[in-house]
């Protein structure tokens, strides 16, 4: 089968990495910086018949945010959450009171900055090499997001945020400044910076220095946007439940862009069970899903950044998933596709590879997949750091897809990075929340894409559903000499279990290594699990019907009260509900004629009285769920049920008033019994 095309690509130029191959020196600044977003995802220059892999000059990447300052180790307030509106310290400058975001040494480089607040009503100042005048001034929204300085995707508002991925050079400092802090209030931002190793020749960013790159703007700009697959048909194989097909196998060089095309009658699933291995110079660096190799997320869900894309069927049903990274090897490659599922898939794989004679020094593309399950939350608070990888040796951080399962319409993303590189005591990337570091804010279940990042899928209502959130990094890698270790925070607004997977993207230099992997039975017994295209709110044999405009139905997660006794530590709770609402929840009778309704009822100083329908008739007197002494769970049983059929049912709940001494109507069951 024809299935790969051969390219040369000696004189192609990229991004890759790091650190130790010397390359000519050439002076860093906007211009050369911008080459640099539009190169492929790759190093490849020839070089005395060598091939090189890392760009000069050497640099690490560190990250400046208005991270909580109270979080101070993992023993001293390490959740803490008051994430805005944390300065490095406030001065005055030519009079005006200034708070500063970032005071860094160079030489340097700004690289990505990420901003998001309730308004915008204060100004950025950006001062350079010392300069008691700054370069920059303009308000915060032009500056970031806006079209001060360059146009979309560079600087783009996003689904809340806004992002800035103009480089911005410095020789030998940097200091970014905003005013009027108190008309401002909350101002939420990430800065990233490359520090390049002492010596090396930086043209320090300046307006003319702007002017004069327009026209390269405009086409690094278009170029982001442009860019497209080659990929073409190739004959189709089916791979049958619990087989592997290998199909590829090639000599010294590199995979520049790697397309599979699949179709199957359960999409949702085929993009979870089917699973992408490939293995270089006889070690197997990448054992992911497509769903997050690709980061599509759960099913087929179109879009675009630099490096991936995944394009929706066509009339022959195939979808086309895609990536763009570059995958050196020396001596051999080989390509297998593993159907984990309990279906048939069909597939196509499509591929192009370049021959190259590498040097002793350059490094293997690696990808880590994971997924743990039922992580319990705590409403409210950190529930635990969540590793997302942990690296033993030299390598480059390259980007992450993050899938979450959410159960409740409330906000799953809280969380805040925390990356520590070669050993740090104190992480050098403190986030500001999940969303944040995808480059978003406030929760929002809206897709977007863009060059770097992108949400393919969010379902809803609110925040509940199957959730994929891409990042992928181009100029704000992050290289490392001995080790990386990347946490997320696991911090939810409500108590409930919430599932995370995540693929983590790496390049390492030979015998670097994952070391939180799972095991190979683990990551086949996770893979191999069922999916749903989209998440009804179910909850044991029942689920909702219909719930009043204005309030929220969610699983709530109760273990963290003292006298826990509920079904599965959960309930499931309305809240936002007043006297005349009514919840409706299906339920199935499976024998006919059951006299009586045994009810597991949450009661609290916040909880209601309510009244229970079966369809449309009254059962029961009305329940007071107040208690003053807590959270209780009680069981409730009504007598004398009118005559039901065996099938489906509605159980209908009516909020009709509240205790005295109620501080709301809640209600809250945790399941049901027929007898």
């Amino acid at each position: 089968m024809k299935n790969f095309r051969l390219f040369c690509l000696f004189a192609l130029t990229g991004f890759i990495l790091a650190v130790s191959v010397p390359l000519q020196a050439q002076t860093v600044s906007l211009r050369t910086l911008l080459d640099r977003l539009t190169e492929t995802p790759a190093f490849v220059q020839q070089d005395n018949d060598q091939t090189a892999l890392f760009a000069a000059p050497k640099f690490t990447c560190k990250q400046a945010s208005s991270y909580d300052r109270a979080a101070v180790s993992p023993t001293e307030n390490w959740f803490a959450n008051a994430d805005t509106a944390q300065f490095i310290r406030q001065e005055k400058n030519n009079g005006r009171d200034e708070w500063v975001l970032i005071d860094a040494e160079g030489p340097g480089a700004i690289v990505r900055w990420w901003i998001t607040a309730p308004h915008y009503k204060n100004n950025f100042r950006i001062y350079i090499d010392g300069n008691p005048e700054p370069v920059i001034t303009g308000n915060i929204a032009d500056i970031v997001g806006g079209e001060q300085l360059t146009t979309a995707p560079l600087s783009s508002p996003r689904a809340g945020g806004r992002d800035l991925y103009l480089p911005i050079p410095y020789a030998k400092n940097i200091k970014i400044t905003c005013d009027n802090l108190p008309e401002q209030g909350n101002l939420y931002y990430q800065i990233n910076y490359l520090t390049f190793e002492p010596g090396t020749e930086v043209e320090s960013f300046s307006l003319e220095q702007l002017n004069s790159c327009a026209d390269q703007l405009k086409q690094v700009n278009q170029t982001l946007l442009a860019r497209t697959v080659s990929a073409q048909d190739q004959p189709e194989r089916t791979v049958l439940p619990g087989k592997t097909w290998n199909c590829g196998c090639f000599l010294s060089g590199g995979i520049q862009e790697f397309s599979l095309a699949l179709k199957a009658e359960d999409m949702a699933c085929a993009t979870r069970n089917t699973i992408v291995c490939l293995s270089f110079d006889e070690e197997e660096t990448v054992w992911c899903p497509v769903s997050e190799f690709f980061g599509t997320g759960v099913g087929v869900n179109p879009y675009k950044t630099w490096f991936t894309e995944v394009k929706p069927a066509t009339d022959s049903g195939f979808a086309r998933f895609t990536s763009f990274w570059t995958m050196p090897f020396k001596k051999n490659a080989k390509i297998t596709i593993m159907n984990l599922g309990k279906q048939p898939i069909d597939i196509k794989v499509d591929y192009t590879v370049f021959k190259a004679d590498w040097s002793d020094d350059f490094m293997y593309f690696h990808c880590n997949w994971r997924q743990q399950r039922n992580i319990k939350t705590i409403a409210g608070e950190g529930t635990m750091d969540w590793n997302y990888l942990t690296v033993e040796g030299r390598g480059v951080y390259v980007g992450d897809v993050l899938s979450i399962l959410n159960p409740v319409t409330a906000w799953w993303g809280e969380g805040d990075e925390k990356i520590f590189v070669d050993g740090e005591a104190f992480p050098s990337h403190f986030g500001t929340g999940t969303e944040d570091y995808y480059g978003y804010a406030w929760g929002t279940p809206a897709f977007f894409e863009a060059p770097y990042h992108a949400q393919p899928r969010a379902e809803g209502p609110g925040s509940m559903g199957n959730v994929t959130n891409l990042r992928f990094r181009n100029l704000d890698r992050i290289p490392f000499e001995k080790s990386l270790k990347f946490d997320m925070e696991v911090w939810h607004w409500a108590s409930t279990s919430v599932n995370y997977t995540v693929a983590a993207f790496w390049y390492g230099a030979p015998g670097a290594k994952a070391v939180n992997t799972l095991s190979a039975a683990e990551l086949l017994e996770e893979a191999s699990q069922p999916v749903s295209w989209k998440t009804p709110l179910r909850f044991d044999h029942f689920e909702l019907d219909k719930a009043p405009e204005g309030s929220s139905v969610q699983i709530q997660g109760m273990g963290i009260f003292p006298k826990a006794t509920w079904k599965h530590d959960e309930q499931l709770f309305w809240t936002g509900g007043k006297p005349g609402d009514i919840l409706s929840l299906k339920t199935t009778v499976e024998q006919a004629g059951p006299k009586m309704l045994t009810l597991g009822l949450t009661l609290a100083v916040d909880y209601g009285i309510v009244q229970f329908y079966l369809d449309d008739r009254k059962i029961g007197q009305p329940v007071d769920l107040f208690n003053a002494e807590g959270v209780i769970r009680k069981e409730v049983t009504i007598e004398n049920l009118p005559e039901l059929a065996a099938g489906e049912h509605l159980l209908k709940i009516e909020i009709i008033d509240k205790n005295e001494n109620s501080t709301g109507y809640f209600f809250g069951i945790d399941g049901w019994e027929f007898e």
